[in-house]
């Protein structure tokens, strides 16, 4: 079957877009961020696609928030045996209480917390975001360095920060790059993709037919890195046993 792909942003949505050799055009949107992907015939272009999905954004727009709105995992207790990524990789948390600065410590499969007694659950999922940033914060600047040489431009600012929906942003105007705190949760591959992907945006704005050739261009497994990193929820812990 002859297929072909574009990249599309629509109001503000990102849309995968794959032309196929189909009758009907059919427009989906998918957990865990509202991803949406539209399978439609080849006879048409990606301006008909845009309209086709403008037409639909009151249903498109209903079925994100829903995403959204669904809870995205249970609260964490931040105790002995429950397990975290890092970078892809699990590992269990082993709480230590002892006096002085509360502090993580990656050891073997082990995730080591150690804290004062008595601190909050509250307090200790703050020291594990803080951890978080900070490792994202000791990886961004050689990966950046490296993508800024490569590419032949300079990444003005960048920041680390919560987002509900997103994996990062860019502002071409201010060359300003946001990039999802989660992202340190998985697979390094995973952090380069958005890297790479946001500083495209300094060439293209939206992401059609030149931004995918760029992609393709210069990381050409992005697509297998973006599958990989939308693969699983924004937050995938889950609990295991001591």
């Amino acid at each position: 079957m002859s297929t072909a792909s574009a990249y599309l942003t629509v109001r503000g949505i990102d849309i995968d877009v794959l032309y196929k050799d189909i009758k009907n055009l059919h427009i989906g949107v998918y957990p865990p961020l509202g991803r949406v992907r539209v399978a439609a015939p080849l006879r048409l272009n990606d301006d008909q696609v845009r309209l086709a999905v403008i037409q639909r954004l009151p249903w498109i727009k209903k079925q994100r928030e829903q995403f959204k709105s669904v809870p995205r995992q249970t609260e964490r207790e931040m105790v002995t045996g429950e397990s975290h990524y890092v970078w892809g990789i699990r590992r269990r948390i082993k709480v230590v209480e002892r006096p002085g600065r509360a502090h993580f410590e990656p050891y073997g499969d082990r995730l080591i917390l150690y804290v004062p007694a008595g601190t909050s659950p509250d307090k200790r999922r703050e020291y594990l975001d803080k951890w978080y940033r900070g490792q994202l914060r000791h990886a961004l600047p050689p990966l950046i360095a490296m993508w800024e040489e490569k590419l032949g431009v300079t990444v003005a600012r960048w920041s680390v920060r919560c987002m509900k929906t997103k994996w990062g942003s860019c502002n071409r105007e201010t060359g300003h790059i946001w990039l999802n705190v989660e992202l340190a949760k998985k697979h390094p591959d995973c952090l380069e993709y958005i890297v790479v992907h946001e500083m495209m945006h300094y060439f293209e704005r939206g992401h059609g037919a030149k931004f995918t050739n760029l992609m393709d261009t210069h990381l050409s497994d992005w697509r297998s890195r973006r599958d990989q990193l939308n693969g699983s929820p924004l937050a995938t812990e889950d609990w295991v046993s001591p």
